[in-house]
């Protein structure tokens, strides 16, 4: 387990993430949880993510897996991008269906990282399963770019 100051300073790099992240707030994935090398999200199933089978679209699966997996890659400060994912999906997401994605470091290399991510309905069923692989850019996500973030959310200049 981490230190309470790896701890804030996690919460601190997603939070400056999440408020650039338009995708994941239209969407209308909250942050339950943040620690070093671990996110979990939530999210309501509405109308419009259903596909023709009155079933959640796949891709709105993938993209609540893809975005808790971002957080739980950047949690430590550097920046770090996907490079491939795969899920599987294990039952069917409905209309009002509650899920959680929760996303693990399973190895963080110098560059390259492997990280888990369970979905799971209200119900505590495992709806999909997502592996996903991240590399690490040069530079770090910087104390500037988060301040800025948060004073623009403060309406700060």
């Amino acid at each position: 387990m981490q230190n309470k100051k790896s701890r804030h300073a996690a919460r601190h790099h997603i939070e400056a993430l999440y408020a650039q992240d338009a995708c994941a707030q239209t969407m209308g994935m909250h942050i339950e949880h943040i620690d070093v090398g671990l996110a979990r999200l939530n999210m309501k199933i509405l109308p419009h993510m259903l596909n023709g089978h009155q079933r959640c679209h796949g891709g709105i699966l993938f993209s609540l897996a893809d975005t808790a997996f971002a957080y739980a890659c950047n949690s430590e400060g550097l920046a770090a991008v996907s490079s491939g994912g795969s899920i599987d999906f294990i039952c069917p997401v409905l209309l009002g269906d509650q899920l959680t994605a929760t996303a693990s470091v399973r190895h963080q290399g110098k560059n390259t990282g492997l990280y888990d991510v369970e979905i799971t309905n209200q119900d505590g069923n495992v709806v999909a399963l997502f592996r996903g692989y991240a590399y690490r850019l040069s530079p770090p996500i910087s104390a500037k770019t988060v301040e800025e973030t948060q004073k623009n959310r403060r309406g700060e200049q």
